[in-house]
C-alpha cells in the first residue's frame, strides 16, 4: 500500500507540473471561500483512477467527491486531497502538493505527501517511522517553546502566528505554502511549530500529521483534542509541532 500510494502521487505530482502550463487547468469558480481550479478536479480523477486500481475493495474519499463526503465513512478508505495548495499552483508559487493517506478504523495508517516543484516526497507508515526522499526522519526534536522556527503561509507572521510568535518569543519564520507542507516542513525540521485558527479539512491534515506524529512530533486541534477521523470532516483550527512538549504549551496558553 505504502509503495502503491508513493507510486501514485509521484505520478500526479508530474501530472500537474504538466498542466500548469495550460490556462485552462488554471481557470476555475470560486464555491464560498475557496477557489476551485479545473485542475482540482483533473488531478482528483487522475490520483482516484491510481488509488482505486490497488484495490477495488478500498474506497476513495475526496475533497473533490461531494458525494464521497455524505456516506458513512467506511472501515477503510483513501482519504485524499489532489491539490493541497491549489492557490499557491494557480499563482505559480511552489507552495502545493498533493497527497493521501489510508484510513483505517479512524486512523492514518499510511500516508504520501508529494511536492511538484522541489521534487519531495514525504511518506509514512504506522510504527515505521516518517521519510523525506527515502530518507528517515530524525525523531524526537527538541524545540522547547520560543526555540526554532515558526511556520505559516504569510511573508511574515499574521493573525494567531503572529501572536504566538510574539507571546513565546521566536525569532525565526518560514512561509510555506499548503497545510500538508506546513506540516512536513516541521516533521523535516526545518520549521518546528506551525499553528492555525481557521476551518482545516481533515483530507488537509490526515497524510502530514501521520508523517509529523511518525518523525516523533504532535499534531491536534486547538484544544489539545486529535483529529479522530470520524463524523464531521472539518475542524477549526490545529497545533503541529516538532516537541510534543511545546505543543502542549501552546495549547495551554491558547485554552487560558
Amino acid at each position: 500500500m505504502a509503495e502503491a500510494a508513493t507510486a501514485a502521487v509521484t505520478e500526479v505530482g508530474a501530472l500537474l507540473k504538466e498542466w500548469r502550463t495550460d490556462p485552462d487547468a488554471l481557470g476555475g469558480v470560486w464555491e464560498g471561500s475557496q477557489f476551485k481550479a479545473r485542475a482540482d478536479a483533473m488531478a482528483h480523477r487522475a490520483l482516484s483512477e491510481r488509488l482505486s486500481a490497488i484495490d477495488r475493495e478500498v474506497p476513495v474519499v475526496s475533497e473533490e467527491d461531494p458525494a464521497s463526503l455524505v456516506r458513512e465513512r467506511p472501515p477503510r478508505y483513501w482519504l485524499i486531497d489532489p491539490i493541497d495548495g491549489t492557490a499557491s499552483y494557480t499563482h505559480g508559487f511552489p507552495g502545493y502538493v498533493t497527497q493521501a493517506a489510508l484510513v483505517v478504523d479512524g486512523r492514518p495508517e499510511v500516508a504520501a505527501v508529494f511536492a511538484p516543484e522541489t521534487a519531495t516526497l514525504y511518506t509514512a507508515v504506522r510504527g515505521r517511522g516518517a521519510r523525506r526522499n527515502g530518507r528517515l526522519l530524525t525523531e524526537g526534536t527538541q524545540a522547547p517553546p520560543g526555540t526554532g522556527v515558526l511556520t505559516d503561509n504569510t511573508p511574515e507572521p499574521r493573525g494567531i502566528a503572529r501572536r504566538i510568535y510574539d507571546h513565546f518569543g521566536y525569532g525565526g519564520y518560514l512561509e510555506s505554502g499548503s497545510i500538508a507542507l506546513k506540516l512536513c516542513r516541521v516533521a523535516e525540521g526545518s520549521a518546528h511549530l506551525f499553528v492555525k485558527d481557521v476551518p482545516v479539512r481533515d483530507w488537509d491534515v490526515a497524510a502530514p500529521s501521520l508523517v509529523l506524529e511518525e518523525a516523533g512530533g504532535r499534531v491536534t486541534r486547538l484544544d489539545g483534542s486529535g483529529f479522530g477521523y470520524r463524523g464531521s470532516y472539518e475542524h477549526t483550527g490545529l497545533v503541529g509541532a516538532a516537541d510534543p512538549a511545546t505543543a502542549l504549551a501552546v495549547i495551554r496558553w491558547l485554552t487560558s
